[in-house]
């Protein structure tokens, strides 16, 4: 009799672990979950608190809404920024899965609702970057709407997203990774020295050839590293001894072309990608970085070769 009552009582309580564990983030940075625990009609609520992460949402049914609020380090929130990113100006981007289908990505601004992502059957063409920003004190979220169909087996609405403060000046506001305007326009002395400071990586290498991809509107370029002096994740790497290979991407429109030479390659990392910032000639580097350590004006110490 005893085993039986512990029994009828273990099933109810793994049934409501599993609905607690489908729908939970433990990390804060990530959340999946399932339509089939939702009530009909239903909207979920969902909050993650960092500046990457994904979500989930297997067999999409009802509604989502999320919002992402990441505690950011005070300077990347702007001057009066307390670290919390509901006080200062916040670029986001969101990255579909390739097989992105059931639902629909909308960003709720003030009540506002605006297509990110529709619901992709066919997924013909490669589903899109898209960006936005946040101004200090309005109130954005993402909302996803299931789409209704009478069988909703094998639809996964699934998504990447990045959050960045006002350091990344070149993050677009619209639907591509970096800033179509001054994305091309080479940098000056100082840009140069902030970039080697702040950037996700910073390289030393040769550009081994430049592919172009017609669909994505990007150019990727093949580069021998020949001294990592950071790097982000494993964006360069191989057996070589002496040089190391990876690839940085580009906009098509910049035109990047094979050239000759060395060159200090710098930018930033989006959805585990390489975006290239700044690359000045590797000697012009080193002319800017001495004038700079001269007039003890450099803004970081770099290793020299």
């Amino acid at each position: 009799m005893l085993l039986f009552w512990l029994y009828t009582v273990w099933i109810p309580l793994l049934t409501i672990f599993d609905r607690a564990l489908s729908s939970s983030s433990e990390d804060h940075c990530s959340w999946k979950g399932s339509g089939l625990s939702q009530q009909p009609g239903s909207v979920e609520q969902i909050s993650l608190h960092c500046v990457e992460g994904s979500l989930e949402w297997l067999y999409p049914k009802g509604a989502l809404r999320l919002t992402l609020s990441p505690r950011l380090p005070s300077a990347a929130v702007g001057a009066g920024g307390s670290g919390h990113s509901g006080s200062g100006h916040i670029t986001a981007c969101v990255k579909p899965a390739e097989s992105f289908h059931g639902a629909q990505l909308y960003l709720e601004r003030d009540g506002i609702l605006e297509l990110l992502v529709g619901d992709r059957p066919d997924a013909q063409r490669p589903p899109r970057v898209r960006c936005f920003s946040r101004q200090p004190g309005e109130r954005v979220a993402l909302f996803l709407q299931a789409t209704p169909h009478q069988d909703i087996s094998r639809r996964i609405a699934a998504f990447r997203y990045e959050l960045r403060g006002v350091w990344n000046a070149r993050l677009s506001l619209d639907s591509d990774p970096v800033n179509n305007e001054g994305a091309c326009r080479p940098c000056n002395d100082t840009e140069i020295l902030m970039a080697v400071c702040t950037s996700d990586f910073v390289v030393r290498g040769n550009i081994r050839s430049v592919l172009e991809n017609e669909d994505l509107q990007v150019s990727v370029i093949k580069v021998s590293a020949t001294r990592v002096f950071r790097q982000k994740y494993a964006l360069f790497s191989g057996a070589g001894r002496l040089t190391k290979a990876g690839e940085i991407r580009t906009l098509l429109e910049c035109g990047v072309r094979d050239g000759a030479g060395s060159f200090l390659f710098t930018g930033r990392v989006h959805f585990g990608e390489a975006w290239l910032g700044c690359a000045p000639r590797y000697k012009d580097f080193q002319r800017a970085y001495g004038l700079a350590k001269e007039a003890r004006q450099i803004p970081c110490e770099l290793a020299s070769d």
